[in-house]
């Protein structure tokens, strides 16, 4: 039995790919680095994070990005021996005095790129740029050996449809360039917003896949056919295979944005991304999820869930393939090794060395420090998704600051104005101590801080923090001594895709991990020996 979500948190916008045996998942990253996760298979049941292909300036460098932006909506194919990957790298997005979708900017920056590997594992090669004009590409292998290249048209223009419909143009291999003229193929439907293009060939027909209603509540998976590649395209009787738009009883909201694929006997399964709320706020903190499940192409030669409903389904029935189960990721980090366990990412940069170090001390995670977080540059904070509505999470930290631009600690963190931050500080009065500061994205008071608690000179410090839904509580503890919990109960709810300022993007999930800050320049560092990650069954005591 499958249980979906198959890829917990924060990991939207799934493409999927079957090489013989192995079936791989492409999912968004954002601004975080290294760009783009790959999840491997073998039964579609078990999965593990295998590694993220962009991992150098040369095909990814996201200083300056806004919140939001970085690496969207990955396609990953397999044809003529190479892994074909195909992402966008987004330089602007978010809201100005501009109207239209929603509010949001009508000037944008989507650049398009190509690289291409012999083995899942790389080496990945420098990208080819493709073009700038839409997001969610994809790459479409013909039979007849010829590819096309697919998005999302973006238009500007004062008045107009911001989402213009689905281009198709031909790429030529030998020329490493989009060729001929670029057609609109399918324009979308009434529930607008159209996105996310796989095409197929089956039968006779192309089949064409795609998003629309936004990738919030009314969130769809609509399909389209057509004899000629080109079209025209006629519509699903249904118009949509998956949508929760009408359901919100249901356990996986937000479904859409799909890929499909075809086990060795002819079934198919169609990854999606879906998000579970909280049930007393109703938000997303885990940000968008991927789930998979079987769908059938019925004697009309559409493509159906298996009861006919579009419902997405927390259970799946699996294929009839050998069980291949992987060892469990160990919940504490030691940071023995040279390289950062791969569940951690860091932002922006390809340059982590101006970020942390694990051989400068070796056994503990060295952070520099750099800029606030709410940098879009060079912040030094190291990070893992959260992936359930209840967990715990720790580690301890040597830090001695010098003054109050000097910051070290643990952060729950969305993005640039929503987190929580547990740090050990300094200033001429309190000297050395702790305190919270919270970024708050819906409320009048944007910041707010806990009152200061002393801490002693040259001791470590355990920082921990307890999550429960939308409760949040943090506590610390100095040598051998108990844990002292902080009073105050959090709101965890704001590090969700719903919590902001109007007109904001909000794509990503919520991550918990290291930070250090020296906003004076002088890149004091702070040493972190672990960090721990626990999930675990609700507690009605927080």
């Amino acid at each position: 039995m499958i249980h979906n979500p198959i890829l917990r948190g924060f990991n939207p916008d799934p493409s999927i790919v079957r090489v013989g045996d192995d079936y791989y998942i492409a999912t968004s990253t954002f601004e975080w680095y290294p760009g783009v996760q790959i999840h491997h298979s073998r039964d579609l049941v078990n999965w593990r994070l295998a590694g993220r292909p962009l991992n150098r300036a040369s095909q990814l460098d996201m200083r300056g990005a806004p919140d939001s932006c970085g690496v969207w909506a990955p396609c990953l194919t397999y044809a003529d021996g190479l892994f074909w990957l195909i992402y966008t790298d987004v330089k602007r997005y978010g809201r100005t005095s501009t109207g239209g979708a929603g509010g949001s900017a009508s000037l944008r920056d989507f650049h398009n790129y190509l690289v291409t590997s012999p083995s899942i594992d790389g080496p990945w090669s420098d990208p080819v740029h493709m073009n700038s004009s839409g997001f969610d590409p994809s790459l479409f292998h013909d039979d007849d050996g010829r590819k096309y290249f697919l998005n999302q048209l973006w238009d500007h223009r004062p008045g107009g449809k911001r989402f213009a419909g689905i281009v198709l143009q031909e790429y030529s291999v030998e020329e490493r360039r989009l060729v001929g003229s670029r057609t609109n193929i399918f324009a979308g439907t009434e529930h607008g917003l159209t996105e996310a293009p796989h095409l197929y060939r089956r039968d006779g027909y192309y089949y064409l896949l795609t998003a629309e209603g936004g990738t919030g509540w009314n969130h769809g998976v609509t399909m389209a056919r057509s004899r000629e590649l080109l079209g025209p395209y006629e519509l699903h009787p249904d118009v949509n295979v998956l949508t929760t738009r009408s359901r919100p009883d249901a356990a996986l909201q937000r479904a859409g944005h799909a890929d499909l694929v075809d086990t060795p006997d002819g079934r198919t399964y169609m990854v999606y991304l879906c998000g579970r709320p909280l049930r007393n706020r109703g938000t997303c903190t885990l940000g968008r999820e991927t789930a998979i499940q079987e769908v059938v192409w019925g004697e009309d030669g559409w493509l159906r869930t298996l009861d006919g409903e579009g419902m997405p389904q927390l259970e799946a029935e699996a294929p009839d393939l050998p069980a291949h189960p992987f060892e469990p990721e160990p919940a504490r980090a030691e940071f023995d090794a040279a390289e950062l366990p791969l569940d951690f990412q860091w932002l922006r940069t390809p340059y982590p060395e101006e970020l942390f170090s694990l051989t400068e001390r070796p056994g503990h995670l060295r952070l520099f420090g750099r800029e606030s977080l709410g940098s879009t540059f060079r912040q030094a904070l190291v990070a893992r998704r959260q992936q359930a509505h209840c967990f715990s999470a720790s580690t301890a930290v040597e830090f001695e600051p010098e003054h109050f631009q000097q910051q070290a600690g643990l952060a729950c963190y969305y993005g640039a104005a929503k987190f929580h931050y547990l740090y050990i500080t300094r200033d001429d009065e309190l000297g050395k101590h702790l305190r919270v500061m919270s970024s708050l994205p819906n409320h009048l008071q944007a910041d707010a801080f806990t009152a200061p608690i002393a801490l002693p000179e040259g001791v470590p410090v355990e920082l921990r923090v307890e999550v429960d839904e939308e409760r949040l509580v943090f506590a610390y503890r100095v040598g051998d001594g108990p844990w002292q919990w902080l009073p105050q109960q959090l709101d965890a709810s704001i590090l969700s895709d719903e919590a902001s300022a109007p007109g904001q993007p909000n794509f990503t999930g919520a991550f918990v991990g290291m930070a250090c800050q020296d906003m004076a320049g002088t890149a004091l560092h702070a040493d972190f020996d672990y960090f721990e990650y626990r999930e675990r069954p609700y507690l009605s005591r927080l």
